[in-house]
């Protein structure tokens, strides 16, 4: 960036500076309060308008600049638990604008995209699923409460990361029901530089050819066949676990020991075959990240 100057940091001095002003600010205005020159302030404001942080308004012949309505600033980690509580609200409300608000004002305020993922995004997965499983929702407001989960999802994967092309990761869910999550966690991968390929709902693949489909897929975005690959499965019934199991061990024979199985499951035992199992992806992307350091030392 011109001069220097971090977005973060003056994300923060923004969100000062207009949260006191009550009738808006001029770009020269704003160009003083934050003490950077004129056109690195204009190039600042627009970005920052299209990820939802400001709008212009033309008050008469003069155009100010005022906070999105519902911006807010936290300070993590020590918001975290705030933001949960009030994002799992919103969710349940079915207030898909201020459950992608606070999301956009906890990316604004700097909090880590991964935390936000596995501390708000994933609890509210789980609570949504526990409503239906319980018969507090039905389905059609489960899929309508799982599209606004969605929408945080892309929230966080437009997050801009430097990719590691020798960290290479694909991800997908043997049904429907683990889908949701195995999106959140293709994201988190994302965030943390890892060249990732969101594989969806697989359960229809289920067949006698799905080890040529799956090679193939691995030639196409693993054709160096260099440093690691990660196949991060999330299941939930046995037989699904088994069959996908197989598949990548057929894989790996023609790809070598660095083609890696994980497994999200419950179903520890049913999973022999995998490098790693658990049900927390946070764990998961730790023992992805100690395997990849260790094929660099």
């Amino acid at each position: 960036m011109v001069r220097g100057y971090q977005a973060e940091k003056i994300k923060e001095k923004l969100i000062e500076v207009l949260h006191d002003s009550k009738t808006g600010l001029s770009g020269i205005e704003i160009s003083k309060k934050l003490k950077i020159n004129r056109l690195t302030t204009t190039k600042y404001l627009q970005v920052f308008a299209a990820e939802g942080l400001v709008k212009q308004k033309n008050i008469g012949n003069v155009k100010l600049w005022f906070m999105e309505e519902g911006v807010e600033s936290f300070e993590f980690p020590a918001d975290f638990f705030r933001v949960k509580n009030k994002y799992l609200q919103y969710v349940l409300l079915g207030a898909s604008k201020e459950a992608h608000n606070i999301l956009r004002n906890s990316l604004h305020s700097g909090a880590n995209p991964t935390k936000i993922i596995t501390e708000v995004i994933v609890p509210a997965i789980e609570s949504v699923q526990n409503s239906y499983d319980t018969g507090k929702i039905g389905k059609s407001e489960k899929n309508y409460l799982d599209d606004i989960i969605l929408g945080s999802i892309y929230l966080i994967i437009l997050t801009e990361r430097e990719i590691d092309l020798k960290k290479n990761v694909i991800v997908f869910s043997t049904d429907s029901n683990n889908s949701l999550m195995a999106q959140a966690a293709s994201a988190a991968f994302h965030v943390e530089g890892w060249k990732t390929s969101q594989l969806g709902d697989m359960s229809t693949a289920i067949d006698a050819m799905f080890d040529i489909d799956l090679q193939r897929f691995l030639n196409k975005v693993w054709a160096k066949k260099q440093d690691i690959l990660v196949a991060v499965i999330f299941s939930s019934t046995e037989s699904a676990t088994k069959f996908f199991s197989q598949a990548v061990v057929t894989s790996k024979a023609k790809f070598g020991k660095a083609l890696h199985l994980v497994f999200c499951t419950k179903l520890a035992k049913k999973t022999k075959d995998a490098d790693f199992v658990s049900e927390d992806i946070e764990k998961i992307l730790q023992w992805c990240q100690t395997v990849y350091e260790s094929t660099q030392s």
